[in-house]
């Protein structure tokens, strides 16, 4: 059993590396939500690096309540992901 949180919630990501794995074509989209921002990623496992990026931080998306903040961070991902060709995405 866990001690803290934080061992929790790093065991858990382990656990869905083990199964999830994304590819350049196909990338592992990872949403991480603090207590103030949205951060989501298109990450290449295979090469380790993050394809596409999108944030509640970034300039183009104006503040407002969670919902619409988390889906302007979702939209900004999805123009970025087509820009760099990428279709489809794994969960």
């Amino acid at each position: 059993m866990a001690k803290n949180k934080q061992e929790k919630r790093l065991r858990t990501r382990r656990g869905i590396r083990k199964k999830i794995s994304g590819t350049a074509l196909r990338p592992r989209i990872s949403v991480y939500r603090s207590n103030k921002n949205i951060y989501a990623q298109l990450i290449d496992d295979g090469s380790g690096v993050t394809l596409a990026s999108a944030s509640s931080l970034d300039d183009s998306i104006a503040s407002g309540n969670g919902v619409a903040i988390g889906k302007a961070v979702g939209l900004l991902l999805a123009e970025k992901a087509k820009a760099a060709s990428i279709e489809t995405v794994v969960m």
